[in-house]
């Protein structure tokens, strides 16, 4: 056969290996985060679940995608822990999700149990991953993990202050007609009803919103941010949210891979910073590659500081609460 009718080689120099991430559950949270992982094209996905043909479903459907995405990452399905081998990130979103008329402390009790063993068996497989949990309630199940898991604290993070600050964010921009390209928000504590929202810190262009709106307008906000998860629970009455929790999980994941070092507010481990220790509770911290590797102290208002405290003391029975729990 002549030079020119000769097959063309589509032969390519091997690249270095794409990071991967492991989330464990493949419900509607662990779902929705490995599409917004691979069309972002920010790292090969293992999809597991215990439920059998779920993960290799989800995973199926979100290959065949890739024509229409054009992107090259992989996402496989698999309910074996082997399969996740060498995982740079593990997800846990595993759980049950809440339902009408349940708080996030209502999931405690069978929700520990899920955490703890996912998390040895992941652990297991990838014991040089960093861990983001993102089952709730979450200071507390990502405490949970942390012990479990027998990682450095700094490898642990919990999320829930990145998309606590993005709904504050969208009610502001609601609230003032601007676009939410404008406005960036704070918000620390525990992830639920006593949570705290700081104004001083939320910003509209760099103009903080108490110059913005009036002290009763910003209450309300704060209010709504507070029960952003339940308002969403009651509309849905058989689910809960996972777009925005995807949304804010997938942006940690970008931070961490690609060693962005961005300030986000999660769920960090405290030893003094706020007068705090020995807790996993949502303040500022700087994202990298290596993890927290700085939690940021902001000058807060004596009402926002004992508030803060207020939220960690609740975190704090929860904790003692579930190690009971597990121990009984």
């Amino acid at each position: 056969m002549s030079d020119h009718n000769r097959g063309m080689d589509l032969t390519c120099l091997p690249g270095t290996q794409a990071p991967r991430v492991t989330i464990v559950g493949a419900g509607n949270v662990g779902s929705t985060l490995g599409q917004r992982i691979v069309e972002k094209n920010i790292a090969d996905v293992v999809l597991l679940d215990i439920q059998a043909g779920r993960p290799q479903g989800l995973a199926l459907d979100l290959m065949e995608a890739r024509g229409v995405e054009h992107h090259d990452r992989t996402i496989i399905g698999t309910a074996d822990y082997a399969d996740t081998q060498n995982s740079d990130i593990i997800v846990i979103t595993a759980g049950i999700p809440r339902k009408p008329g349940m708080s996030r402390d209502d999931l405690l009790k069978v929700n520990a149990q899920i955490i703890t063993d996912v998390t040895r068996q992941a652990i297991a497989q990838s014991p040089n991953a960093i861990l983001m949990v993102v089952t709730n309630p979450l200071d507390v199940m990502t405490y949970l993990a942390w012990q479990a898991s027998g990682l450095s604290p700094e490898r642990v993070i919990g999320m829930a202050g990145v998309l606590d600050a993005a709904r504050f964010e969208t009610f502001i921009a609601l609230e003032l007609k601007v676009s939410i390209a404008n406005v960036h928000a704070m918000v620390l504590g525990g992830h639920g009803d006593l949570m705290v929202p700081l104004p001083r810190y939320s910003t509209v262009s760099g103009i903080p919103i108490t110059e913005l709106m009036d002290e009763e307008t910003i209450q309300q906000l704060v209010d709504r941010t507070r029960n952003g998860g339940a308002e969403i629970v009651g509309l849905m009455q058989a689910g809960s949210a996972y777009f925005a929790p995807a949304s804010s999980a997938s942006l940690m994941v970008e931070s961490i891979l690609f060693n962005r070092s961005r300030i986000l507010p999660a769920a960090a481990y405290l030893d003094g910073q706020y007068g705090l220790s020995d807790i996993f509770l949502g303040v500022p911290t700087c994202l990298s590659r290596q993890g927290v590797t700085r939690v940021l102290e902001l000058d807060l208002s004596a009402e926002d500081y004992q508030a803060l405290q207020t939220s960690a003391q609740a975190v704090r029975q929860n904790i003692a609460t579930t190690k009971t729990l597990l121990t009984a």
